[in-house]
């Protein structure tokens, strides 16, 4: 793609959000729509998860959204990470997952975990590719984590 990717930070309205999981909905193994009404989760995103957010000609075509919201076990949770397939292989999603990992970071959290199904292979290859590990390979839904150094640990 030639056009310029902008990022940004909880910018998505939840019609957008709705919109960019629809079109993503089949990039997912398996497909979001099998799992969630794409309109309801588009709103609890928009409502409860951090969002880092990939835009080009005023499209999202990237999104991470994270639940930063268990400041008591410093953990967050990557709930979805999904990019247009014209962007896929692009770098977007793994500039967002650092993103988000940036932030967790910047707001003392100590780990971040995500669940990934283990027949999507590019995806947990990203995920490694960003540092997350998994204690259970052999497992239809694969748990991984990320340790998050902070400053002076």
């Amino acid at each position: 793609m030639n056009t310029a990717i902008k990022y940004y930070q909880n910018k998505a309205s939840i019609a957008e959000i709705s919109e960019h999981l629809a079109h993503c909905d089949t990039n997912f193994i398996p497909p979001l729509s099998s799992r969630a009404n794409i309109d309801n989760y588009a709103k609890k995103i928009a409502i409860t998860a951090t969002r880092f957010e990939a835009w080009s000609a005023e499209k999202l075509v990237g999104l991470v959204a994270a639940y930063c919201n268990d400041a008591e076990h410093r953990i967050a949770f990557i709930t979805s990470v999904s990019a247009l397939t014209e962007w896929r292989g692009q770098g977007v999603p793994s500039n967002l997952i650092s993103r988000c990992i940036a932030h967790a970071k910047k707001n003392d959290f100590t780990l971040i975990k995500l669940e990934a199904d283990s027949k999507n292979i590019p995806a947990i290859k990203l995920y490694e590719k960003s540092g997350f590990t998994s204690n259970q390979p052999n497992t239809p839904i694969i748990a991984m984590v990320l340790h998050i150094q902070n400053d002076g640990e």
